[in-house]
């Protein structure tokens, strides 16, 4: 039984390994695509003044949607045209690696949002998104590229920061909170997504 677990883990290494190229050719897709959803939904968010809790909520929880089931899709697709399983053990635990932090960061959100007792709280919404998901990338990040868990280090030191603005200014966070949100899910995903197309251009060149 031991013997067979361990064998099964230095498999997934190995394929990990052999498609660590082909997950960053999904990366950087995934990144602008979720990066240009961020920019649209915190320009929407800002322009059409909703800064209630819940439109905010409702909001960004419907373009955390959107984003998931889309960085999914594209995955599929990246891993199709290079006729590789989608669906593989390394993938499954990517996934295992995602699904606490960003159940637990749902979850939290969610009961900010709807509950009446809990709505006082309601500015607390976009550090809790920018620190679990950062909390998410970093546990990926040990299954994927190591850029990855930097990056998820990035949206975690946000947000210990951000609390320290809560602190000091909660009115002046919630007014500019779609433009945080805009920064980290669209300024940051598009840059970083930028980095690994051009990164990886300069690489398919040499």
């Amino acid at each position: 039984m031991e013997t067979n677990w361990v064998a099964e883990h230095l498999q997934v290494i190995r394929t990990l390994m052999e498609r660590s190229a082909l997950y960053r050719r999904a990366l950087a897709p995934i990144m602008l695509f979720v990066g240009a959803l961020g920019l649209v939904t915190g320009a929407a968010g800002t322009i059409l003044r909703l800064n209630t809790i819940r439109a905010y909520g409702c909001l960004w929880l419907g373009t955390a949607v959107v984003a998931v089931v889309d960085a999914f899709l594209i995955a599929r697709r990246q891993a199709l045209t290079a006729h590789e399983p989608f669906w593989s053990s390394p993938t499954r635990r990517v996934t295992q690696a995602l699904l606490p932090p960003l159940t637990g960061g749902l979850l939290l959100s969610a009961v900010l949002t709807f509950s009446p007792s809990a709505i006082d709280f309601g500015f607390l919404v976009p550090v809790i998104w920018i620190l679990f998901y950062g909390c998410a990338l970093h546990a990926a990040g040990f299954f994927m590229q190591r850029g990855i868990r930097l990056f998820g280090w990035v949206f975690i030191a946000g947000a210990c920061v951000l609390l320290g603005c809560v602190a000091c200014s909660r009115d002046a966070f919630s007014i500019h909170s779609h433009l945080l949100m805009g920064f980290f899910f669209g300024v940051l995903h598009v840059a970083y997504g930028v980095y690994l197309y051009l990164t990886e251009n300069r690489k398919n060149a040499a």
